[in-house]
């Protein structure tokens, strides 16, 4: 009987193996639970570690499916819209690398924005592709990266016809969607494929509210993080695609390349039950979760110095929709830095944020949440507010956003080249003209400055020096004080 989006297929296979009273003389080696340290299984239950099982012929393989993993998966490709889906336990990183090492190959171009996630560096540099990239809009009163505009696509594929691709990221960590429908129309224009960064919207679907997911929009494929707004385990995500200018073979080979051959049949199954969660009841909770987060953000703004941004940003450069569950709180009105506040509501006020940077603490509400620990958010911001004023200085900040970005730089090698050629550490000072060999990213915004790849120049170093004197966080290079640089020999 064909399964219905009622069924978890992969997980009722689990259950009925346990269920057999099998003595079990494969991996893994704690045998059902039996042989688990009492300190993990009293947390963790036998019935749990119970389903820790291994790659066994009525339990299917990930890598060649065709039983209940197949199921399971043509499930979720049913529910998305997809063509195919396929389960990953290496997280949206190891889809984002499939997805690379799929479209582009050792020296092809492939269009990216400059914002892109170190998992985006990565695949790029796993796969040996040159990487050309797109500048982002950035709000500077927020401090923010938010998306590429349809125009700079057209600029970005009309300059580089040869390129395998674009990867778009769609919505953005902040919750900010582009206007992707736009955007596949100019790519596939240029017979190029869309592949889509979707970590942040696998929830996108469920709701007219919501930003269009990529699969809707026409993207050729995309990577979910399922576990992080809806409720698969962490590490759990699904890449979707449809066929036509995506090889769906070679997608198979290249999922088979980045995961591992033992995968955990706990996380898979949580894929599973994840998506018949979404298919019987995503559309409710998906709406009490946008519910609870506009209620949320009118009484954000309420309280004297926050500032929580919404549909007054709609329109703005990069900014076509928004995902209200993503609720950002920029608390410079108080004088304090993100982080500052993060600490402050975390050990004084026990509310845990998701991430915060120079201005901006940021909330997700999800399908976990209830009207009980939204008024908590609330009530703890209300007390940040009223008790921790700090004293914050941004203008050097402000100043050196007024400088503008510097150029990209010159693409000598690829970032493949770069981070697996011979280097050394030099004084990033006397860096100029050199090849850069890491990643240099200040944030705000998060846009990285220099690449692996590419020439320093005076002009970039400058920047940077700046920025260090105005107090932005540095991320990527190995000496975070970026007193010294790896550069290519």
């Amino acid at each position: 009987m064909p399964c219905t989006q009622e069924d978890t297929p992969l997980l009722a296979a689990m259950s009925h193996y346990v269920d057999d009273g099998v003595i079990p003389y494969h991996t893994p080696g704690h045998k059902l639970g039996k042989g688990m340290h009492p300190r993990l299984e009293s947390i963790l239950g036998r019935a749990a570690l119970a389903l820790d099982l291994a790659l066994l012929p009525e339990l299917d393989d990930l890598h060649e499916p065709h039983g209940c993993i197949k199921a399971a998966q043509d499930l979720a490709a049913e529910l998305y819209g997809a063509d195919h889906s396929f389960f990953s336990v290496n997280g949206t990183t190891g889809g984002i690398y499939a997805m690379i090492l799929t479209v582009a190959g050792p020296g092809d171009k492939i269009i990216v924005p400059r914002n892109a996630h170190r998992s985006i560096i990565g695949g790029v540099s796993l796969n040996g592709a040159i990487p050309v990239f797109m500048r982002p809009e950035v709000d500077r009163d927020l401090g923010l990266a938010m998306g590429v505009t349809p125009e700079t696509v057209e600029e970005a594929v009309h300059s580089h016809p040869d390129a395998k691709g674009v990867l778009i990221i769609n919505p953005t960590y902040y919750g900010v969607a582009t206007d992707l429908r736009r955007i596949v129309d100019i790519v596939h224009d240029h017979n190029m494929p869309v592949v889509v960064d979707e970590a942040h919207g696998p929830h996108l679907h469920f709701s007219p509210r919501l930003p269009l997911q990529a699969l809707d929009a026409g993207a050729d494929i995309c990577a979910q993080s399922t576990h992080k707004i809806v409720g698969a385990l962490t590490q759990c995500s699904m890449v979707h695609c449809r066929e036509g200018r995506v090889s769906v073979p070679r997608l198979k080979a290249m999922l088979q390349l980045v995961q591992s051959t033992s995968p955990n049949y706990i996380l898979m199954a949580s894929l599973d039950v994840a998506r018949m969660q979404l298919a019987t009841e995503g559309r409710r909770l998906v709406e009490r979760a946008i519910g609870l987060a506009e209620w949320v953000r009118a009484e954000i703004n309420k309280i004297p110095g926050l500032y929580c941004f919404g549909a007054d940003k709609l329109g703005a450069p990069g900014v076509y929709g928004l995902d209200p569950t993503k609720v950002t709180v920029t608390v410079k009105g108080l004088g304090l830095r993100g982080a500052e506040a993060e600490r402050i509501l975390r050990h004084k006020y026990g509310v845990q944020v998701e991430l915060s940077d120079m201005y901006n603490v940021l909330f997700l509400i999800t399908l976990g949440d209830g009207e009980a620990e939204a008024r908590a958010m609330v009530a703890a911001l209300a007390k940040l507010a009223a008790n921790h004023a700090g004293k914050q200085d941004f203008s050097a900040v402000e100043d050196a956003y007024r400088l503008g970005f510097p150029a990209v730089p010159e693409q000598v090698l690829s970032p493949r080249q770069a981070l697996f050629g011979h280097t050394k550490t030099i004084p990033f000072k006397q860096a100029a003209g050199r090849v850069c060999a890491e990643i240099i990213t200040f944030y705000p915004p998060g846009i990285p400055l220099l690449c692996p790849g590419e020439r320093i120049s005076e002009e970039v170093i400058a920047y940077c020096q700046r920025l260090q004197e105005a107090g932005l966080h540095i991320s990527g290079p190995e000496d975070y004080m970026l007193k010294t640089v790896k550069v290519v020999e």
